[in-house]
Formats: C-alpha cells, sequence, structure tokens
C-alpha cells in the first residue's frame, strides 16, 4: 500500500459539510426540549441584591433557574473563581446571573424582558494601568493573577553595561475569535447521569467542569462533540460553563435543553485575546550582536482567571523570540480587571510577545541603522544554542531555511534596497518578522496530562481510532486516519474515526496547543503500529493470511485494541520552580514576509502579497497544512488592521460583524506559502505542531511594511487608518 502521509488526502469530512448533511448542534432536536437562554448583568461591577421577576408576566411552562440551583457554584478549570452564576458579586458586565428555558423562542424572548437585577453598582476596574495602581481591589490582595519570572546568565541587569541600549513599549488589544458557528449545547439527563453535545474542543475539560459542579463520577458525565465550525482556542474552556447551564437547566425542567448563543451574545461573553503591554529594554553591540534583554511582559485576565495562568506562561517563553541572548530577564504578570474573562487563543500569549519583541528588533536596527533583516540574521538561534530558558536546541531547528526561502521567494532584499515606491497618492513597502512556537504543553505539562489514544481493529480489514482529539475544522480526522493507515498498510478509507466522546474514546488531552498531530499524533501511530505488528505474528503463528489474521483478532476483545500513552522524550528536563529547561521538546520555525499600499489620503492599508515560509517538521498533509498556514495568517492580519474591540464602561460597543471587522476571502492577499522540513524525531514521519504558528508572526510584519511605505512607527494592534493619520500628524508621512 503506498503511503498516504505527505500527500493531499481529501478532506474526510468535507463531502457531508459541503452537503449540507453534517449535523451541529443547532441541528439536533430531542423530543420535548426546550430552548434555553441566559440573563446577565449590564454593569461591570457590583452587589448582587436579588432576581425579581415581574409578577405580571405569565411564567407557567418556563423553567428558572439561579444560583440557589447550582450544587457546587464555581467552574473547576485552573481554579474555582468563576461562579456558574453570580450570587452576591457581579464582576464584569456580561455575568450570567440567571436561565431561563421555554419550549416557544418567542415566549422565551419576552420572559427575558421581565426579569429584573437588582444590583448596586460598584467602581470598576477596566484598565491594566488600574489594576496595578489598585485603586480598587477585585483580586485580594493586588488584582493580579500570577506572576513568573525567567533569568538566564547575569539578567536583565546586563543591559546597561551594553554598548548600544535601546527601550520600547508595545501593546496589543483584545481579539474576537469569530468562529463561524457560535457556541452552543444540547443537554439531558437520564438513570445514566449527565449528557451534553455541543460545539466544543475538549470533552474532557467539560467532563470535569460538570463532574466538580453536580459531583458525579465519571461514568455519570457523557460529553460529546458535536460537528463544530471552528474554534480558535475559544472552544477549550468556555464550553464547559455553557454546558452546566444548558444541564442546570435539563435538570430543574426534566427535559433536554438546548442553549445556542446568538452572534452579539458569543462576542460579549466570550473569552477573548488577552490584552497586553509589553516593555523591552536590550543591550547590543554596535555591529548588531544582541547581549541583554530584560522584559516585562503585563496581560489583561478580565474578570476571572480561566487559563490565564497558562497563557501567561507561553506569552513569557515566547518574550525573547528566535534569538540568541546571553543575559535574559523576563518577567510576566496578569492582572485582574472588570472585563469579561479573557483566555484560550491561537497563539496563546505568544502572539503578543513575538508582536513586542520583533517590533522591539525593527527598532534596534533603526537606532544602528542597519537592515532589519541582516539585525535578525546575525542573531537566530541555532543547534547548539541555548533558548531564553537555558534549553539547548539538539535537533529540528529550521529557521534559516525559512528565513532564506521566504527572502527568495518575496525579493525582499531587493525591494527593500530601492526603497518605498510611491505611485500617486499610495506607498508601497516589504516588511519581515522572524519568529518561533513551541509544540506541545510547556515543560513538565504533557507528563502530567498523559494522553491516551486507542486503535482498535474491525472486521473486514478495517480500524478505527479513538482519541478524544476533536476536528474542529483544522483536520484532525483525515491526518489520523493518514497516520493510522501508513502505520496499519492499510488505505485511508479503511480506517474509521470515532466521534469523540467521553463514553468511548480516552482522554488524550485538550486539542489545543499545537500538540494535535506531533503529540497525539505520534501515539496514533505507535498503537497502529503495534496492532499491525500483532496482526503479522498472528498471520504467521496460525499460518492463516494477513486478512484472517486480522479478523481473528478483531473479534477478539482482549486483542482487537491497542491503547498508548504519551511518554514525554527522556533527557526533556524543566524546573516549575525556576521556569528554566526544556520548555518544549520541539518548536515550529517561520519567516513571514508581508507587502502592503498604504493610501495616503485615508490611510487604508492593503496587504498585495505575503509570503510565509514555515518549518513543520514534516508535512502529513500538504494542502491542509498550508490551509492552517494560510488562514491563521489572515487570522493574524486581521488582528493588525481592523479587529478593534471597543468598549465603554466595561461594555462592548461592537459585538456584531458588521462593526467588529474580521477580514473575508476577498480581504486575502495572494499567499505563497513554503513547508520547510527539518524532521522532530518524536513526531508522526517526523512532524511538528502548526496550527497557532501562524497566528504569532503576521502583525509585526505588517507593522514593518506599514513603516518602510510610510515612515511610521506604530507600536500598538490594529493600524487603524485613523491611528497612522494620527501617526503622520506628529511626523512625516510620505
Amino acid at each position: 500500500m503506498a503511503p498516504s502521509v505527505g500527500k493531499s488526502v481529501p478532506r474526510v469530512d468535507g463531502p457531508a459539510k459541503v452537503a449540507g448533511s453534517a449535523r451541529y448542534v443547532d441541528d439536533l432536536v430531542l423530543p420535548g426540549m426546550l430552548h434555553g437562554a441566559t440573563v446577565r448583568s449590564d454593569v461591570a461591577r457590583g452587589r448582587l441584591l436579588g432576581v425579581d421577576l415581574d409578577p405580571a408576566f405569565d411564567w407557567s411552562g418556563i423553567t428558572v433557574v439561579t444560583a440557589d440551583d447550582v450544587p457546587v457554584n464555581a467552574v473547576p478549570i485552573i481554579e474555582t473563581d468563576q461562579p456558574v452564576l453570580a450570587k452576591d458579586e457581579i464582576r464584569h458586565a456580561y455575568e450570567p446571573v440567571a436561565l431561563l428555558a421555554c419550549e416557544d423562542r418567542l415566549r422565551l424572548e419576552k420572559a427575558l424582558r421581565h426579569v429584573t437585577l437588582r444590583v448596586e453598582p460598584l467602581p470598576p476596574v477596566l484598565t491594566i494601568d488600574d489594576a496595578l495602581a489598585a485603586r480598587e481591589v477585585i483580586r485580594p490582595p493586588d488584582n493580579v493573577f500570577k506572576r513568573y519570572l525567567m533569568t538566564k546568565g547575569r539578567g536583565g541587569a546586563a543591559v546597561d553595561g551594553c554598548e548600544v541600549v535601546v527601550r520600547g513599549v508595545y501593546e496589543s488589544g483584545a481579539q474576537e475569535h469569530v468562529y463561524i458557528e457560535p457556541n452552543g449545547m444540547i443537554a439531558f439527563w437520564d438513570d445514566d447521569g449527565a449528557h451534553v453535545e455541543g460545539s466544543l474542543q475538549c470533552p474532557y475539560y467539560v467532563q470535569k467542569g460538570v463532574k466538580g459542579v453536580f459531583g458525579l463520577p465519571d461514568d455519570g458525565v457523557d460529553v460529546t462533540q458535536a460537528v463544530t465550525g471552528g474554534g480558535f482556542g475559544g472552544k477549550e474552556e468556555y464550553p464547559t460553563l455553557l454546558a452546566l447551564h444548558a444541564l442546570l437547566l435539563a435538570k430543574k425542567s426534566g427535559r433536554p435543553v438546548k442553549l445556542i448563543y446568538g452572534r452579539q451574545e458569543d462576542v460579549e461573553a466570550s473569552t477573548k485575546r488577552h490584552p497586553s503591554r509589553v516593555e523591552i529594554a536590550s543591550g547590543c553591540d554596535r555591529d548588531g550582536t544582541l547581549r541583554s534583554v530584560s522584559i516585562r511582559v503585563l496581560f489583561d485576565g478580565g474578570a476571572y482567571v480561566t487559563l490565564t495562568p497558562v497563557v501567561l506562561s507561553r506569552g513569557a517563553l515566547h518574550a525573547c523570540g528566535a534569538y540568541r541572548w546571553e543575559d535574559v530577564t523576563v518577567e510576566a504578570i496578569a492582572v485582574a480587571t472588570n472585563t469579561p474573562p479573557n483566555g484560550a487563543f491561537r497563539g496563546f500569549g505568544a502572539p503578543q510577545t513575538v508582536w513586542a519583541i520583533e517590533r522591539h528588533m525593527d527598532r534596534v536596527a533603526r537606532t544602528l541603522g542597519i537592515d532589519p533583516m541582516e539585525l535578525r540574521r546575525k542573531n537566530l538561534l541555532r543547534l547548539g544554542d541555548t533558548t531564553a530558558t537555558g534549553q539547548t536546541l539538539k535537533e529540528s531547528v529550521g529557521v534559516q531555511e525559512c528565513v532564506e526561502k521566504a527572502m527568495a521567494a518575496s525579493g525582499f532584499t531587493q525591494k527593500r534596497a530601492r526603497g518605498p515606491v510611491v505611485t500617486g497618492r499610495v506607498a508601497r513597502g516589504i516588511g519581515a518578522s522572524v519568529f518561533l512556537h513551541g509544540a506541545g504543553f510547556t515543560g513538565s505539562g504533557e507528563k502530567y496530562l498523559k494522553g491516551r489514544v486507542a486503535v482498535d481493529l474491525l472486521p473486514g480489514s478495517r480500524a478505527r481510532v479513538r482519541t478524544a482529539s476533536t476536528d474542529i475544522g483544522q483536520g484532525t480526522e483525515t491526518v489520523f486516519r493518514q497516520i493510522a493507515a501508513d502505520a496499519l498498510g492499510v488505505a485511508v478509507d479503511a480506517v474509521d474515526f470515532a466521534v469523540p466522546s467521553t463514553r468511548h474514546v480516552p482522554d488524550s488531552g485538550p486539542t489545543v496547543a499545537s500538540r494535535t498531530v506531533m503529540v497525539v499524533g505520534s501515539i496514533v501511530e505507535k498503537a497502529a503500529s503495534a496492532l499491525r505488528v500483532r496482526v503479522g505474528e498472528e498471520a504467521t503463528v496460525s499460518g492463516v493470511s494477513r486478512e484472517a489474521a486480522w479478523d481473528r483478532l478483531a473479534a477478539d476483545p482482549g486483542r482487537a485494541t491497542a491503547l498508548v500513552q504519551y511518554e514525554p522524550p527522556p533527557g526533556v528536563v524543566w524546573d516549575d520552580a525556576t521556569y528554566s529547561g526544556d520548555a518544549y521538546p520541539a518548536y515550529g520555525w517561520a519567516c513571514d514576509v508581508a507587502e502592503v499600499e498604504v493610501d495616503l489620503d485615508t490611510f487604508e492599508t492593503k496587504v498585495t502579497g505575503f509570503w510565509a515560509a514555515v518549518d513543520v517538521g514534516r508535512v502529513v498533509n500538504p494542502i491542509l497544512c498550508a490551509g492552517q498556514v494560510e488562514g491563521g495568517t489572515l487570522q493574524a492580519i486581521g488582528w493588525a488592521l481592523t479587529e478593534k474591540l471597543v468598549t465603554r464602561d466595561g461594555k462592548i460597543l461592537n459585538p456584531r460583524m458588521t462593526n467588529y471587522i474580521v477580514p473575508t476571502s476577498l480581504d486575502a492577499p495572494p499567499f505563497t506559502t513554503i513547508l520547510v522540513e527539518a524532521p522532530y524525531s518524536r513526531g508522526p514521519g517526523g512532524a511538528k505542531g502548526v496550527g497557532e504558528l501562524p497566528m504569532d508572526g503576521g502583525a509585526p510584519a505588517v507593522a514593518a511594511a506599514i513603516e518602510h511605505a510610510t515612515g511610521l512607527v506604530l507600536d500598538r494592534v490594529p493600524l487603524l487608518p485613523e491611528d497612522l493619520f494620527e501617526a503622520s500628524l506628529k511626523g512625516d508621512a510620505r
């Protein structure tokens, strides 16, 4: 059987989605089902004094749930600070306070308007500066969720002794996920316990939350993923809250409940990318050799912890970029504010800090009067170098090749040398960024996760992969079938993929952290390989054909399944106390080049070309891999140019797709995607993670191109036309 890994096998889920037969959660209907809705606060901070139901309204047939109906009123994530429903305190403007359910959606909408929340407003804390100043303490004792300190060599104190010292401050705002399908969940109870099915990334995260709130055992909770229309991290931790709400309504009503968010509610209530401020002081020689860096990372965590500590961790670990530094200090702090909680988003903290260090590299190059890409080339990490955590890079470092191929394909050097091109009132420029992204969980995370997968032999020389890794549009189902098929020596269409359900699949760990192919795919490969050996041995011992041996094993429950648990690579050592050592088993590397046109009258920016050279270790499915690169890059372009979340008094003023502007296919530039293969020995066939990496470098590449075109230096995203205009009033816009 010819290998399928390395080939663009068509997506196995494509036909059903194109034909409209794929069933998303809002397509599901259960007998006697009610529709659910959420009553939310409209102030950013306050004391909840009561929930009043209008006595003039007919409440018959409407189920009402408040905090008094919640067995354990705390969502188990990293901490248990977030209530399932607010009881006494309001911490953000969209805090869920009560739940309603009704058969008739129209009556449900009317009922929402007849619930009154009695709230005594309190002064909110809405910015990082307010939180650090502790004008109001919403998170005792100092409004801080988490702190990290990371050092190498003499630390950042060595900066002041360098020949050239450069300082800068770099900021980013919140970003909404805008997955194509809003959050949704359907729930019911029976004699076996709680059942939920919905749009989600991590079934076992939801199971953990349901167990904790309702006091149920593992086998008392069944969580199933419905076909999911995108996630980008927004369906990592947040669906747990939605599942709990649906289950509470189902428990009280005794009937199945479907809870589906509209787009506005989803934008208002769900998690966002953490706003950030990163302060950098660096020292280098006059020839551009980097020596020392001191970085302070500040993230706005919002009202509750959610996944902020691990987002902050990854942000801190990527803050020094893809460069060699002898002396490092990184201090990272996440603060609490009275804004909707921030959480997981593609890149997981790295886009904010990569934005900062890449803009800082441009600042250093400007200070030294040298080409920014020559500065980067001179200081790139190489095999044998140590990262900011002291990790020695022993294999799979394709960054140099990424840079050379992106530069050559884009004609960067020639275009940069001739300067910006101005035609009439349009200026054209080109810019670049270089970056890395750790694949897999940070530090000892995979050791604690103990992710497992199962592969089953089925009659007729077929097989089935069972894993909690979900397909949310990125192609997991297809690439896992490819990996398993090659390991088993069968065709891809002979491998099935079980619907992720906590009743039927082992806990493979969450579908996050660029770990799905590299980590989970590696144990899919091992499990399938073990079964291939088992079939061969059975054929030899029994003297039968491979097909007959396969069917014999498939009929024997004790021998039909291979269950494999992930084991971290030997020699990978991480110290959580000192935040040093091997942060990730491998890194993805990339170089982005953006070419832009800026209208010098309106200051609108158009990306006219984009080149991305990306080291993914080994390409499992070229079209799907390129799709991840191009999709993530377009998301980064949106973060760079249009996606500004506007707030006032803790409320979002643009919670719709008509005024929160994301790029569409019409806005996508021509992409040139170059897949570089520097294999990682522990990945399936050498593959590494790719899902998050493309989000990291697009924004600084676009900003550098705008700077080249106009001479305008901006260090906060998004770069809206009005921001460029204001900058032009302070400087020289050609």
